[in-house]
């Protein structure tokens, strides 16, 4: 992502696991790619992943090729681990091993929770989704989570809670970029508590029927595929339910050009740059924008009485 300051995240659909085959091969890995190699993060975790059956949720059809894994998982922003789209090798590093999330805040009991203890307790599916980066690059990829309404439902907030807040791990032995001091570490941004209730939200564990990888957003990140990708924490470790709107790390930055709603829509352009069209991962086709990213019949209700919000940056 472009900022100002300068000192110092082709296969065809088919691809992507059908429900036919869920229970095969890659219905194995599947199932449990919310940990889906869960030994790689405990061993206890193996029986808990490959107990449950990640099936495709077809509610949400892509309308357009999965991006080739190679491009999805070398592509990445993670300034964590540099200001450039190569990370990968960078991320490696990141501890997965264990991870937990604290829920606080507006919350009926304030806790933290091991990722193992998290799963056993949601129901993982597949979801087919697209993603639309604010710099208007796009990828199609196969996630593996479980919808966020159920992290939502587990932290148990209060009624007085109208926003979530999700933070980034900070990592000061792995992560050199919070050595630049600069930029408002940690990482953190929001939405409301409707929007993360959303059928649409996501909180995703695997992708291409895999773990997630480090620079994708290991092991566990957020999803809302209606918004710019800034608006999707990575890494995750803390859970913040608040009422009053939370200002996150671009916004911090840039505020004219990184706001708290982030919606897309191709007729407003960034203030450096048109968003009219995306250019699509492991193609480069050019391709056009769409409102909502195309998820707009899920979605647009939720802003249907806000016409003088400025939801879009």
């Amino acid at each position: 992502m472009l900022i100002k300051i300068r000192r110092g995240w082709e296969l065809p659909e088919s691809a992507a696991t059908p429900e036919a085959v869920v229970m095969g091969r890659r219905g194995a890995l599947g199932a449990g790619a919310a940990l889906a190699g869960a030994a790689l993060l405990s061993p206890g975790l193996a029986g808990t992943a490959l107990a449950q059956a990640a099936m495709r949720n077809t509610r949400f059809q892509p309308g357009r090729d999965v991006t080739p894994e190679g491009d999805a998982t070398n592509y990445n922003n993670f300034y964590e681990f540099g200001g450039s789209k190569s990370v990968a090798s960078a991320a490696a590093r990141l501890k997965v091993n264990p991870w937990s999330v604290k829920f606080d805040g507006l919350v009926a009991q304030p806790r933290e929770i091991g990722l193992e203890d998290l799963l056993k307790q949601v129901r993982l599916e597949e979801r087919v989704l697209r993603h639309r980066c604010v710099e208007a690059w796009a990828m199609t990829v196969p996630w593996t989570g479980f919808p966020m309404s159920e992290l939502v439902r587990l932290a148990a907030p209060r009624p007085e809670a109208k926003f979530v807040v999700f933070e980034t791990a900070t990592q000061r032995d792995t992560m050199p970029g919070l050595r630049q001091a600069w930029y408002p570490w940690p990482y953190t941004d929001g939405v409301t508590i409707e929007e993360a209730r959303n059928e649409l939200a996501f909180v995703a564990t695997g992708m291409y029927g895999k773990p997630l990888p480090p620079q994708n957003g290991a092991p566990i990140r957020a999803l809302f595929p209606w918004k710019y990708g800034f608006k999707a924490p990575k890494s995750i470790v803390r859970v913040t339910f608040q009422a009053e709107r939370p200002v996150g790390y671009w916004e911090k930055l840039q505020a004219s050009e990184y706001g708290f709603w982030a919606n897309v829509n191709p007729e407003v352009a960034h203030p450096r740059w048109s968003q009219a069209s995306e250019r699509l991962l492991g193609s480069n086709e050019r391709v056009p924008t769409r409102i909502y990213n195309g998820y707009g019949e899920f979605v647009a209700p939720l802003y249907a009485n806000m016409q003088n919000e400025r939801i879009w940056y």
